[in-house]
């Protein structure tokens, strides 16, 4: 059912609403709420959970329309906006479209393009709301994150933050399990998983201790990522702990006699962050991307097994910090200069 909150101070339209759509009322379809002004808007949202659309007049006692859109899109910013206004004209249009509204509808109301501007707003808002609870119900970014990070995922403040799109200055690191593909070729199906997800959770309890979260799983690789104060350093310590623990894991009998080594790709620089996929799938990962992801993914293909490979500019970073090594000169893809690396010892 479809939750929607009318904000008029027109005494005859809620009647009007409830004969227009008492068919779709009747069926469940559609669970109107109604207020004469923003401000008793304000307090119904507060009252009535989960509702999905508003549709607002502009000219109202206490709190108009615009300044509601304004409240709207600071406190609950997925809930959209539809303005049904007799005020049609250009500046109201604007203003109201620059506040967050989704569409705007001018009286008198032609009910058959209310229900269609209706039927679009609530597509584009369940859409959202889907999107946010696939996050919330991903099993894998349930078993690590505490108790605090769950009580945030179910918070407006997180909700807002799926909109938010930014530049980030971080450190990527890309970390590959060298050999585990001839591992999947020759292994029976529910061993090769066991073995990648031991190993995977063992990576990822080294970059959770230095405050870095892991972006996603790739096959056999995990993309992790640092921000904050000293994120190049944290990323080359997690790197380190990494193959650490993973060259003091026991061989595996398997048909090859498989020994866990792991090389390992990192880079820092600005990043794009924000929510990335397809709307036609519904799915969206709230990622990084940018040369800085790209590079740090290219020096990972470079390293050799059990290297640590970073770049010129990072080495120049963290030179009095960890003994590194010159490693020489690569060319990358889609790099047009060569780039000299270096491998991280200790």
């Amino acid at each position: 059912m479809s939750k929607i909150l009318v904000v008029d101070d027109e005494p005859d339209l809620q009647t009007l609403i409830k004969q227009k759509f008492r068919k779709e009322i009747r069926n469940k379809e559609y669970e109107f709420h109604f207020a004469e002004n923003g401000k008793q808007a304000l307090t119904k949202l507060g009252e009535v959970p989960e509702i999905d659309i508003v549709l607002s007049d502009i000219n109202m006692p206490e709190m108009d329309g615009l300044t509601l859109l304004s409240k709207l899109s600071e406190q609950q910013p997925l809930i959209k906006s539809v303005i049904v206004s007799a005020y049609g004209d250009m500046d109201n249009i604007r203003t109201a479209m620059n506040r967050g509204a989704f569409d705007f509808i001018t009286k008198p109301i032609n009910f058959q393009d209310l229900t269609l501007t209706m039927e679009k707003t609530l597509k584009h808002a369940k859409y959202i709301k889907q999107t946010i609870q696939a996050i919330k119900e991903n099993n894998i970014l349930k078993m690590y994150v505490d108790e605090n990070v769950l009580n945030f995922m179910n918070s407006r403040e997180y909700e807002a933050t799926l909109l938010d799109n930014e530049t980030v200055e971080g450190t990527v690191l890309f970390i590959d399990i060298c050999g585990f593909t001839a591992i999947s070729e020759t292994t029976e199906a529910n061993t090769v998983v066991s073995l990648i997800n031991t190993y995977f959770d063992e990576m990822v309890k080294e970059i959770m201790a230095q405050d870095g979260y892991v972006d996603k799983f790739i096959g056999d690789a995990i993309m992790a990522v640092f921000t904050g104060e000293y994120h190049l350093d944290r990323a080359l310590d997690a790197a380190l702990a990494v193959r650490n623990k993973i060259n003091n894991l026991p061989q595996v009998n398997t048909t090859l006699k498989f020994q866990p080594k792991v090389s390992i790709g990192v880079n820092s620089g600005e990043m794009i962050s924000g929510n990335i996929g397809s709307e036609s799938l519904k799915r969206l990962d709230y990622t990084v991307i940018g040369d800085t992801v790209n590079t740090a993914a290219r020096l990972q293909d470079a390293a050799a097994e059990n290297q640590i490979v970073i770049s010129e500019d990072c080495y120049q970073q963290v030179k009095e910090s960890f003994v590194c090594e010159k490693i020489g000169s690569i060319t990358l893809k889609n790099k047009a200069q060569p780039m000299t690396i270096y491998q991280v010892i200790e």
